[in-house]
């Protein structure tokens, strides 16, 4: 095969924007330089007008095998996020059967094997009873542990304050957790049903998946998190009180206490429940303007580190059910590059700070090897951006296998042009070209 010469375009990377060209031998990046001569044994890539980022790593998504792919599978929602600029995901272990074993975690590494476009690891779940297996796993295998400590389906519920602490003394992995009461939405739940019986009102979600049972749950895993000096990361904060537990002091590689927004969560509020109703029906769930303006300052000044998708698709016949019955979370990872840049074009973030928190800081944390950069002798995992462009969401060009976005109707200010996975252009101009060699992640540990 050729090497791959990408010409003429801006990359974004480690906090600056440069007119550099990239070579790609292989799997990896051999050069970055100012004006790279071309060789007739280069294959030429024009990216004169455009920007070249790394490609996105998502610490949080759903896809949903095995067990649930009637909603989406490892093929169909790889896809849509290399369509949308994301060449490596952690997926979380709510499928079935659970990932909370080494059986069904092997079982979900053969099945992202054989059909991933993109490159892949997954979270260890925690429950109540599963600590021997937790004990037992092989650190090099996984991102690291996924408690829920709000509902989630079977039995990932950890309630259990001992086992919490157990699990937290356990392992010098990040362990990312949901952050909901589950007493406090039991209670909120009893009392608009008094009102409304089963057809409450989609508007209240935020009340029932209330601030308080958000702000009350994070603080206990702060508190245990100190207690046992694990290292933290808090997933999808919602709410202003929130962000002022978080610090912007140390620099990420030196955080044990670390959080995470999601793109749902910048880019909606409570106004949109009117129109959109459960398709923006999230856990936790979607709140003011004011709590959103909150995430983005804190984003801003550090105290957010990463910005990721919680991609979770339902099919539309499961959402449309009363809001009891309706599932919450929705399909994201096609959209949420774009929807940052629109937001960038807004003035809300700098690009800088969007591949800072969305590429580099994921690999950073997580310790991933060789990945979140443009930088010789890292993957060549690269996105192609055309700001110049535009993107309408419509149901011919939605990937997802449920078939529905959020974004739907809406024309984004910019397009993805292409995508370089381990060396291979995988996506481009809205084709899917060779499948690519996806990888399991690996880890400095």
């Amino acid at each position: 095969m050729k090497d791959i010469l990408i010409k003429g375009g801006e990359i974004v990377d480690s906090g600056k924007i440069l007119k550099k060209d990239i070579l790609i031998s292989g799997e990896r990046i051999k050069k970055v330089d100012y004006e790279i001569s071309v060789n007739q044994n280069y294959k030429l890539v024009d990216a004169k007008n455009k920007l070249l980022i790394p490609g996105l790593i998502d610490d949080q998504v759903h896809f949903r095998e095995p067990g649930l792919t009637h909603k989406g599978d490892f093929l169909s929602e790889s896809k849509a996020a290399v369509a949308g600029g994301i060449t490596s995901f952690i997926e979380m272990p709510n499928t079935k059967p659970q990932t909370t074993t080494k059986l069904a975690l092997d079982k979900k590494y053969d099945l992202a094997k054989r059909s991933s476009w993109a490159n892949f690891s997954f979270m260890f779940g925690g429950t109540n009873d599963n600590f021997t297996e937790i004990k037992s796993i092989d650190k090099n295998k996984i991102a690291g542990f996924k408690l829920f400590l709000g509902s989630s389906t079977g039995n990932m519920l950890v309630d259990d304050e001992e086992v919490l602490e157990k699990i937290f003394r356990s392992t010098n992995l990040p362990i990312s957790v949901h952050c909901e009461d589950e007493d406090l939405i039991k209670s909120n739940i009893k009392q608009f049903k008094l009102k409304y019986g089963n057809e409450i009102p989609i508007k209240f979600h935020p009340l029932i998946r209330s601030r308080e049972s958000c702000i009350k749950s994070t603080k206990k895993a702060i508190r245990i998190a100190k207690k046992t000096g694990a290292k933290l990361h808090v997933f999808h904060l919602s709410t202003e009180e929130e962000t002022n537990f978080f610090s912007n002091e140390l620099p990420l590689k030196d955080k044990k206490i670390t959080s995470e927004v999601c793109v749902h969560h910048l880019w909606f509020d409570d106004s949109n429940y009117d129109k959109l109703g459960s398709k923006i029906k999230w856990n936790p769930a979607i709140k003011s303007e004011k709590d959103r303006d909150a995430l983005w300052d804190a984003l801003n000044d550090d105290r957010i580190d990463i910005i990721a998708s919680d991609h979770a698709p339902h099919t539309l016949v499961e959402k449309n059910q009363s809001y009891l019955k309706s599932p919450s979370g929705g399909p994201m990872v096609q959209h949420n590059l774009l929807a940052l840049i629109e937001c960038y074009k807004k003035g809300k973030i700098k690009l800088e700070k969007i591949v800072e928190k969305a590429c580099h800081n994921p690999a950073i944390l997580f310790k991933i090897k060789d990945r979140g950069r443009i930088k010789e002798k890292f993957f060549a995992d690269i996105v192609m951006i055309d700001l110049n462009s535009f993107t309408n969401v419509n149901p011919d060009n939605i990937l997802y296998k449920c078939g529905w976005s959020p974004f739907e109707g809406f024309n984004f200010s910019s397009k993805i042009i292409s995508t370089w996975i381990n060396g291979q252009c995988a996506y481009s101009n809205g084709s899917f070209l060779e499948k690519p060699t996806a990888k399991p992640l690996e880890f400095m540990l």
